[in-house]
């Protein structure tokens, strides 16, 4: 029976139970002779009506991510590498984080900053993996990053036990936090890679590791290898989807993911939060989602509408898919899974992918933003060039979270993709004191230019006050600057 077919009928059953059991007005709901339902699943939800709003919201400067003179930027000097024969080359360099403390503010390394980056040979788009790049507190010029090298060796991976880690392929995002004893905890994505015949679907999984960071002179950070690297969660299947569920069967239209861990601490509780799609107890992607009003909000009429054109639509197919997340899982103090959770917020009928998951709490409340695509979306007047940044904000960091701004719009950017300043990956950065955050981001998509390599982009400011932001106006930093007096 097809995996994806097994998931609905899993879902009618949760549904038929929690019926039974007297699962309220907003179950009894679905049996309705329209099909039409209306579930939360239990939390905050990234509505149809709320992303309608931002075509037009964002054509205000308000939003705008800074315009960037294309002959100031600069590669990262240091951002050099090997390709397969040996020989030196210059890297890409795409996503990036900061070492954080637990409150997200950038951390200092005996004297530094550091800056974990995905970088690779620009003309193998496979070549992913994790660099460490540091700087100095106080210079902020893009010529005085540094590059420690990969974190990883190759044979790292080869760890007795852990099936997941013995197959990875590539290293992607994820975070870092300096512990109360002064380690380096890493988290990112273990990649496997794709070969169906032999049933792998590149699975994505959780993955942490102590970074050995010493300073064997003045002007010198070293990486001395790592420990304790360990594979943490690869989807449940009834909270988040596995990779299993997205592709087992040989459909592989599906946009599975589970990945960009963002470690955040609540009360001395270590946490992650991390990109994911809802699973069979989450509300759970397929033809039926689309009928559920918790997706749409609104009034009645615009649901029925907006309903019957989606069913009617070129964007059915995508809608259907689409069960994008941001999931939540608790750890144990050794960093190792406790408790898995439901998602704070999550994207259905609207996008398959809303990346770069990032919250940190500011002036009492709680701020949680991701990075998504118009390309990925199903909202009319939302185009393929369209990059957002999307935030919402709460009283707790489980939520309930409501969009900042009306609509959930805190950045956008729509330059064709093969500009040179065409950004992406933006990260927002509390700072100590104060309602600005630092944004970072890459500029420049992998490969495009014989010259130039992705690197990291200007940075800028947003100010954020309550449930509004907005771009502060002529405050564009150095590429890659992560703090401000």
């Amino acid at each position: 029976m097809n995996i994806k077919k097994m998931a609905r009928q899993a879902a009618a059953v949760t549904f038929a139970t929690a019926l039974l059991a007297g699962g309220g007005a907003s179950a009894l709901a679905k049996g309705n002779d329209s099909g039409d339902y209306k579930e939360s699943y239990g939390f905050s939800h990234i509505t149809r009506d709320d992303m309608l709003k931002i075509p037009e919201q964002q054509k205000s400067g308000q939003f705008q991510v800074p315009a960037f003179n294309a002959a100031s930027i600069q590669n990262i000097s240091s951002a050099k590498g090997s390709d397969q024969w040996g020989n030196a080359i210059d890297l890409d360099v795409w996503d990036s984080w900061p070492l954080q403390n637990a409150d997200g503010t950038v951390a200092e390394y005996n004297g530094y900053h550091i800056v974990f980056a995905l970088a690779g040979d620009p003309k193998k788009g496979w070549d992913t993996f994790i660099y460490m790049f540091y700087q100095k507190v106080g210079d902020t010029s893009i010529d005085s990053w540094k590059n420690a090298g990969r974190v990883f060796k190759d044979s790292d991976k080869n760890v007795p036990n852990d099936p997941i880690l013995n197959n990875q392929a590539e290293e992607w995002s994820g975070s870092a936090t300096l512990t109360k004893d002064g380690q380096v905890r890493l988290f990112y994505t273990n990649r496997q890679g794709w070969d169906p015949a032999h049933g792998f679907f590149g699975k994505q999984t959780l993955t942490t590791a102590q970074v050995n960071v010493s300073k064997p002179d003045a002007d010198t950070l070293k990486v001395d290898g790592v420990e304790d690297l360990k594979s943490i969660f690869d989807g449940d299947g009834k909270f988040y989807q596995n990779v299993n569920q997205a592709f087992g069967e040989g459909d592989y239209a599906d946009n599975h993911t589970l990945r960009d861990p963002h470690y955040v601490e609540d009360n001395g509780r270590k946490y992650l939060v991390f990109e994911s799609n809802t699973g069979t107890e989450t509300g759970y992607q397929g033809e039926e989602s689309l009928y559920n009003r918790s997706y749409y909000e609104g009034s009645k009429v615009f649901f029925e509408a907006e309903k019957n054109k989606l069913l009617s639509g070129p964007k059915k197919s995508l809608a259907t898919l689409a069960n994008g997340s941001l999931g939540i899982i608790e750890l144990n103090d050794d960093y190792t899974l406790k408790t898995v959770m439901k998602p704070l917020i999550a994207s259905n009928t609207v996008t398959d992918e809303i990346e770069r998951a990032n919250v940190f709490e500011m002036n009492g409340k709680w701020y949680l933003f991701t990075d998504s695509r118009g390309s990925k979306m199903t909202i009319d007047g939302i185009g393929a060039n369209d990059v957002y940044m999307l935030g919402y904000v709460a009283d707790s960091l489980t939520g309930p979270y409501k969009p900042l701004n009306g609509s959930g719009l805190v950045l956008h950017m729509n330059l064709d993709p093969n500009d040179l300043t065409w950004t992406y990956s933006h990260f927002a950065i509390p700072q100590a004191g104060g309602n600005n955050v630092v944004i970072t981001s890459y500029m420049t998509n992998r490969g495009l230019y014989a010259g130039q390599h992705s690197t990291f982009a200007p940075s800028f400011l947003v100010n954020i006050k309550g449930s509004k932001t907005s771009v502060v106006q002529d405050s564009v930093l150095e590429q890659g600057q992560l703090t401000v007096k």
